[in-house]
């Protein structure tokens, strides 16, 4: 008999995925990183600039030392290249985040968009999708992007 995977569910800060005898947990610090791995990969690579600023907004809102950043990171972009649908994973992202976390989301997401100082499609497509998968009001983007061009000046 074919057991169902469990549904996914969340402990603390966690994300437990129970599936064929294994169980995945993912905490926010990763999601956060999968989530901005998501848009700066849409245009094919990262690029060195992104990578760094991903790593830069890590170890600054997660308050990380660096080598564990690098790690998060290395880690969501591994398992980004196997698992190339994160989609589903990053729509549970959504339960466990607060509005001002959604909002600190959205402007670290900005702030990736913006980093090569390029919009290619891709990653504006994939900006949408990720506002949409992890549910972020269109209030709370319109402050994310006052947000942005206060801290940065643009």
């Amino acid at each position: 008999m074919i057991q169902e995977p469990k549904p996914p569910r969340f402990d603390d800060d966690g994300l437990i995925i129970d599936t064929q005898g294994r169980t995945e947990i993912y905490d926010a610090k990763y999601l956060v990183a999968a989530v901005l791995v998501f848009v700066a990969k849409s245009d094919g690579n990262i690029s060195e600039m992104e990578s760094q600023q991903m790593l830069a907004l890590i170890e600054k809102y997660f308050e990380m030392p660096s080598a564990e950043s690098l790690a998060l990171l290395t880690r969501a972009i591994t398992e980004s290249a196997e698992n190339p649908d994160m989609s589903g994973l990053l729509g549970d992202l959504s339960s466990i985040l607060s509005t001002e976390e959604k909002e600190d989301i959205a402007v670290m997401l900005l702030k990736v968009v913006a980093t090569d100082g390029r919009k290619d499609a891709e990653e504006l497509e994939k900006l949408s999708v990720a506002i949409e998968i992890i549910d972020i009001p269109a209030d709370v983007m319109h402050r994310a992007y006052d947000r942005y061009f206060a801290e940065t000046g643009k």
